[in-house]
This record gives C-alpha cells, structure tokens and sequence, in this order.
C-alpha cells in the first residue's frame, strides 16, 4: 500500500513524453490504490494548454468526466484541437490509466485582452484568509491522506468533519509535474474538485456523493497561491444532487463550478 508523504515532490513524474507516474499525493481519501479527481483534472488541463501555449487564450471551460476509478501508476495523457480559432477554440483531451481510458475532457479557450471590456462581477469580496489551522480530514480518513496533505486547507466556515456547505480557502503545497511550474488553470482544477467533498450535506461516514462530471467555467485565471471556495450542496430527495461553489482569489471571483452527484447509502 502507498505510503503518503508530505515529501512528495509533486502529484506527477514526467516518465515520457505524454507519460507520467502518480505519486501518493494524488490518493483518494478512500482507496490509496486509486487517485483523487483532482490531480488528473489539472494534468488534463496542463495537456489542454499545451495544445497552443499562448497565456492570452485561456481555458475559459473545462469539463471532465470520469470513467471509473483511476488506479495508481503510470497515465498517459493526449489532447487534441477540435475547432481551431483566432480568438475561440475546443480542445479535447483524454487520459489513460492501468490501459483504460479512464477520464476525458472538453475545453474552450477564449482569447483575452486587457481592455477590451469592464470588469463587473455581483459577488462581494470573498473573507479574509484565516491563520494556518491544523489539518483534520473526514471522519475515518488518515492524517497521511496523500491529496490531503498536498494541499492547506483554511476553513471559514464548516469542516471536513461536518455536513453542510463550506468556505475555505487552499493552497496546493507541490507542482502538478515534478519539475514544472504549475499555471493557474491547473492548480485551479486540482483544487475545485474538492467541492462536493467540502460541502455534504449528509455524515459521509453513511452516504456516499459520486460525482461523474466536473464542469469549470473560468471568468479569469487566479492570482496567487490562495484559491477560496464557498461551496454549497443541494440534494433532490430521489438520489440525486448539485454541488457547486463560486470559486475567488484574493481580488474577487475567479470561476464557478458544478458537479451533479449520485447519493445513496453506503452498504
């Protein structure tokens, strides 16, 4: 079994030139033998901006959907244009693992330019980030969870401990690629599939929220390290359910994010 480490130097090694090999920082709260959602969403995302490295066409949304669980190991990584343009284009991408396919995704990117237009946003500033707190995970979940640990998680209000919506504020510890720089879209991604997880609104010790799909609408790439999620959870009485937060850095909003769930009791 996969021991975490907070000395993981990344979530990903580079073992190819569209291969890479997990980490224990990419473990699933569950099953250390299979990855968290996030971290295979921002290698995905990386894969997406790679396509045409240009800062001034960001991913404006991304959308990834999981195909079952992702073991631990090697993944490779593709993506594609589909609809080429000067100031909007698709990008698709795909990633395998333990030789399935095991998650796709969809992106725009639309062309930015300062100045083009205002910037008007309806949300207020997002809380003051709090002092540094002790790192305590879901009831039952280890201390050395691996994705726990490469990320500092801040609440505002909730926990991971308690249903109900959540505000937090994190920061990923380590680079998405060993040896890399992680870009803002990415870390993004690695962080905000964390929404439903953050904001239950049943004991997670009973119930289970599998969420297939995540969808990433972009107003801006983040500025900073500190990414703030105000997440909330609503659920349709017949084993179904929403999440979804208004995701903000420092200055304000920066993105929103949905993930519709399946809800059923744990057995």
């Amino acid at each position: 079994m996969m021991a975490a480490s907070t000395t993981d130097p990344a979530f990903y090694r580079k073992v190819g030139p569209d291969e890479f090999e997990s980490t224990p920082a990419t473990a699933s709260p569950w099953d250390e033998q299979m990855q968290h959602g996030g971290p295979p969403a921002g290698l995905l995302a990386r894969a997406i901006e790679q396509t045409r490295p240009d800062p001034d066409m960001p991913i404006a949304r991304l959308t990834s959907d999981m195909l079952g669980p992702i073991p631990q190991g090697r993944v490779r990584v593709t993506a594609r244009v589909v609809r080429p343009g000067r100031r909007v284009e698709m990008v698709e991408a795909s990633l395998w693992a333990g030789g399935q396919l095991a998650v796709t995704a969809t992106a725009w990117r639309i062309r930015a330019e300062r100045g083009r237009s205002p910037a008007r946003t309806h949300l207020a500033a997002p809380p003051t980030l709090p002092p540094a707190q002790p790192q305590v995970y879901f009831p039952g979940v280890s201390r050395t969870w691996g994705y726990g640990r490469a990320v500092e998680w801040r609440f505002v209000e909730g926990s991971y401990a308690e249903p109900g919506p959540g505000s937090v504020w994190a920061r990923v510890r380590i680079p998405l690629v060993e040896g890399e720089d992680t870009s803002p879209i990415p870390r993004l991604a690695i962080v905000v599939d964390s929404t439903n997880g953050i904001s239950g609104e049943l004991p997670i010790a009973d119930w289970l929220f599998v969420p297939p799909t995540l969808s990433l609408t972009v107003l801006r790439p983040p500025v900073g390290p500190w990414i703030h999620l105000a997440a909330q959870t609503h659920l349709s009485g017949i084993g179904t359910g929403v999440a979804q937060a208004n995701v903000s850095d420092p200055d304000g909003l920066v993105a929103v994010v949905s993930q519709p769930l399946l809800v059923a009791p744990r057995t």
